[in-house]
């Protein structure tokens, strides 16, 4: 019998696992999947932050754990997985940027935005997915790409090619553990206004937020919380055959086949 809508959004009795869940994208997706039932574990290096996550989603009446972690590291991805439990959602959503032309890119900047971007997304869906598949257990992994992966915007080479190996890893996942019911879907947004696009001045961040806004159909930036109802809808039954997809929050910036 098909679901009615409220029971096709419901995540109550699951448990999501979120990076970068102290601020932004990662802390929007943490509350709007607690609201809608699920138990959260929010990881993330920034402490101060994810206490700040942990107190919003407790304070409204949700359940949330909080796993101070550095996804760059195998070991403790796998340890924060582990210390989770049964994971039914994971959303790695943890990620930096980098500005450089390509002439000027040194190794360090490469290797260390690879390392965050990709590397921190693939042991997030490598330790999640091996604990589902033990379990027998039907799930979904949410990667966030980038709306860099669908134009080249000079400057952002290390974070576009970071983000379209994600994009890469989803769709190959998704090819890989569709036979054991988890389904793999990646997000990219545009431009959201997040602690990350934020990091220029006052002024420059004006500007460039009525640039995006100017070459957008809606005429407006986004918010953290327009990605994460993106989010919730393919952690949810909503979504039950969708996987291998890449959807776009992203105002009608892009608008590939």
């Amino acid at each position: 019998m098909p679901l009615s809508a409220y029971d096709a959004y419901d995540l109550t009795g699951r448990s999501a696992f979120i990076t970068g869940a102290a601020s932004g994208i990662g802390r929007a997706s943490a509350v709007l999947l607690a609201e809608a039932g699920a138990t959260v574990h929010c990881a993330d290096r920034d402490e101060t932050g994810l206490r700040r996550t942990y107190e919003v989603i407790t304070s409204a009446g949700g359940s949330a754990r909080t796993h101070p972690l550095d996804v760059t590291d195998r070991d403790g991805v796998r340890a924060a997985v582990r210390a989770a439990g049964e994971v039914d959602i994971l959303v790695a959503v943890a990620g930096i940027m980098h500005t450089s032309s390509v002439l000027e890119t040194e190794d360090d900047d490469l290797d260390r935005v690879l390392a965050v971007n990709f590397k921190g997304v693939l042991y997030a869906c490598q330790e999640v997915a091996r604990s589902m598949i033990a379990r027998s257990t039907p799930g979904s992994l949410i990667t966030m790409a980038s709306g860099a992966v669908d134009s080249a915007s000079a400057g952002l080479l290390c974070y576009s090619a970071a983000k379209a190996a994600v994009v890469q890893l989803t769709k190959t996942l998704a090819t890989e553990l569709g036979p054991h019911s988890i389904r793999v879907n990646a997000v990219a947004p545009g431009w959201i206004r997040t602690p990350m696009t934020d990091r220029h001045g006052a002024g420059q961040q004006q500007r460039a937020e009525a640039t995006m806004a100017r070459i957008s159909p809606l005429g407006r930036v986004g918010e953290p919380e327009d990605v994460a109802h993106t989010v919730l809808h393919l952690a949810s039954d909503a979504s039950a055959f969708m996987t291998g997809q890449i959807l776009r929050p992203n105002g009608g910036v892009a608008m590939p086949w």
